[in-house]
């Protein structure tokens, strides 16, 4: 079997999804809320069953091969899960399905992966998803399209990573979902486009701490103790929420230019709320020099980072196709390090 999982491109609403899971603790908290989508990049692999082990090969962007045998039981697979070794997401899901389901081994060949890695793209769940629909494809499980999201979701919080949920919705594709976090629960609803909405995903080119990232504002949860951590949770809470339900009203629409004008809106009250709680890579000098740089400001109705933050990578949204490779060309030409991914939402 052949199987294709892209990653996600999460337009609005970043660190809600796990701030939204604090509900649990502080029933105060606003809802977490995102706005998600697929994008053309992604993993590929061709999958079939093993009678005991977990085979993994992937090939590398450089062409180089990386493999790995693991017999499928489930102490060895946590082990694997546990090293945060290069195939720590897959032993991960695989010992969540081992656990959970009467399932044996898998053979999987990573054959080609074009999705940039530690940009915010997740290029983690994407190969967490895959696995988990292997599991359940070849092994004829039933699981709706929530459970393997669940399934992806148990497996890569196996291993060192702490993702939060929305992460999984790049088992959607390339269909726009919005996604409410309240709780334990997850809510998600379709979005259907009118009309194209092109975007210019941006590789910056540069490294990003996602863990520190993440352990700096989760300090701020479930109950603040200064200022800074209530602007965090302020801005994750309710200002993130109107932003994201007024993005997928405008999404609704076919509505690009006041999409634009919200990513500039959510990515002021970003840095506003939340660059004082962890400085060293919130403030992301690349990034904004890139938003706010001259030559690309014609084509484009607005931007934001993408992911954590951070400088990993950029997102914006360009006024039609020609303005898309326009943009394009500007960047690549502008700022040799830096790579750029075309991606359009289509009705």
């Amino acid at each position: 079997m052949q199987l294709f999982v892209p990653g996600r491109l999460c337009l609005f609403g970043e660190h809600s999804d796990w701030a939204g899971s604090y509900r649990q603790i502080n029933s105060h908290l606003e809802k977490g809320c995102t706005l998600i989508v697929g994008t053309n990049q992604g993993t590929y692999a061709n999958v079939k069953t093993s009678t005991d082990k977990l085979i993994i090969s992937s090939t590398l962007n450089d062409g180089r091969k990386k493999s790995k045998q693991i017999s499928m039981n489930s102490k060895k697979l946590l082990e694997e899960a546990k090293k945060g070794s290069f195939f720590s997401y897959v032993a991960g899901v695989a010992y969540q399905a081992c656990s959970n389901y009467k399932v044996s081994g898998l053979e999987i060949d990573n054959y080609k992966t074009d999705l940039p890695i530690q940009k915010g793209l997740s290029s983690s769940a994407s190969i967490c998803v895959l696995v988990a629909r292997a599991f359940n494809r070849l092994y004829n499980l039933g699981l709706s399209l929530q459970e393997e999201m669940e399934l992806a979701f148990q497996g890569e919080n196996t291993t060192a990573s702490r993702c939060g949920r929305m992460d999984q919705a790049c088992a959607y594709g390339n269909q726009p979902v919005i996604m409410t976090f309240d709780g334990y629960k997850t809510s998600i609803a379709k979005i259907q486009v009118p009309t194209e909405i092109y975007f210019v995903i941006v590789d910056l080119g540069k490294r990003k701490n996602t863990l520190k990232i993440l352990a700096e504002l989760n300090e701020c949860f479930p109950v603040p103790t200064n200022q800074t951590q209530k602007r965090v949770q302020n801005y994750l809470g309710p200002i993130n929420f109107k932003i994201t339900q007024d993005a997928a009203n405008a999404l609704k629409r076919g509505d690009a230019k006041t999409l634009g004008r919200l990513m500039n809106t959510a990515q002021a009250e970003f840095d506003k709320n939340l660059i004082p709680q962890c400085p060293s890579e919130l403030s992301a000098p690349v990034l904004h020099s890139l938003l706010e740089y001259k030559p690309i400001q014609p084509y484009i109705w607005g931007g934001k980072g993408v992911g954590s933050q951070g400088d990993g990578s950029a997102q914006f949204i360009v006024k039609d196709g020609e303005c898309q490779k326009t943009v394009t060309k500007i960047i690549e030409r502008d700022f040799p390090s830096m790579k750029c991914l075309k991606l359009s939402v289509k009705p």
